[in-house]
């Protein structure tokens, strides 16, 4: 399977390990993209709102189009025949819309869902902090809660990225592909 144009979409929280995890990916598989949804954010220079714990509308709407973008710049990757390794934090009911906005199959879900404890060990051994006013114990549980448990869920507390990634090159297609 990862010799075909795909798409594996690789979610979690902040400091879950997607970048680490998803550039190791792509540089593993033949003919690679290794797509990181946070740059459209980072493209709007005037007028970004910022993610916080409590989104406001704009916040939304941003994000919103952030996913889009993603989604659409994925699926031409993957028409131009490429496999696509798009990370991004998708979480809650967004989940479920992101695979629906990614129209190129086959498509795979990896969701990094180390525990709390880690995640905020990471956090604060990293040199971007992405947290701000958010409590990683407080995401984390909402995530947990509230994203439906579609595609692979790897809890990598434990593991390198090394050992994350060869566990998605096992396991990604019969357990996390979508369709």
């Amino acid at each position: 399977m990862w010799e075909t144009p795909a798409v594996v979409l690789i979610s979690g929280i902040m400091a879950a390990g997607k970048s680490t995890v998803a550039e190791a990916l792509a540089r593993r598989l033949p003919r690679s993209v290794h797509l990181r949804g946070d740059v459209f954010r980072r493209m709007i220079v005037g007028g970004r709102a910022e993610l916080t714990a409590e989104l406001s509308d704009e916040a939304w709407r941003q994000l919103r189009l952030r996913y889009d973008l993603a989604a659409a710049t994925a699926d031409r990757y993957a028409a131009a025949g490429f496999t696509v390794v798009l990370q991004d934090v998708v979480l809650g009911a967004e989940l479920p819309a992101m695979v629906d906005r990614i129209r190129h199959r086959p498509l795979a879900v990896v969701v990094l869902a180390p525990r709390a404890d880690v995640v905020a060990a990471r956090e604060r051994d990293r040199p971007k902090q992405g947290y701000g006013d958010w409590p990683v114990a407080e995401l984390d549980a909402g995530f947990r809660a509230d994203t439906p448990r579609i595609g692979l869920w790897l809890d990598t507390s434990a593991q390198t990225p090394a050992e994350t990634v060869d566990e998605i090159l096992a396991r990604a297609w019969p357990e996390g592909r979508i369709g």
